[in-house]
């Protein structure tokens, strides 16, 4: 397990003690869940290693995809369509990081790489957070 995963799994493990009301917290208290080098925001390094963790954490079955009731209503219908090209109803992990890339992306309109709380209450940000959560 390298520096990243190592990270990304304590703040999986500290979100399990906070318990889902933390996902629920208001942006500042997701980012500080989720901010490794302490900056104030978050950048994709630091979304796709929670990611990568909340995919292990869900992937019960061992068959290395999420299915909508592994998924657990983190993703929308139509996020779910453009992200699973070949349309067999689950995601793999390379899937699903690509799903919290392409919302990461949209929540950053500024371009500036990095996500702040204000950009965190977007639509996109939500839906963000609700895929990590």
């Amino acid at each position: 397990m390298n520096f990243h995963q190592t990270v990304a799994a304590a703040i999986l493990a500290a979100s399990f003690v906070a318990g889902p009301a933390a996902f629920a917290a208001p942006a500042s208290k997701f980012i500080a869940m989720v901010d490794t080098d302490s900056d104030g925001t978050i950048d994709l390094k630091e979304v796709q290693a929670v990611a990568s963790a909340t995919f292990d954490k869900l992937e019960k079955d061992a068959d290395g995809t999420l299915d909508k009731k592994e998924l657990k209503g983190r993703i929308s219908k139509a996020d779910m369509k453009d992200a699973d090209p070949d349309n067999d109803g689950t995601l793999d992990k390379k899937e699903y990081l690509g799903v919290a890339q392409a919302l990461f992306t949209l929540a950053d309109p500024d371009k500036d790489g990095t996500l702040d709380a204000k950009e965190l209450k977007s639509k996109a940000g939500k839906a963000l957070v609700n895929l990590l959560k």
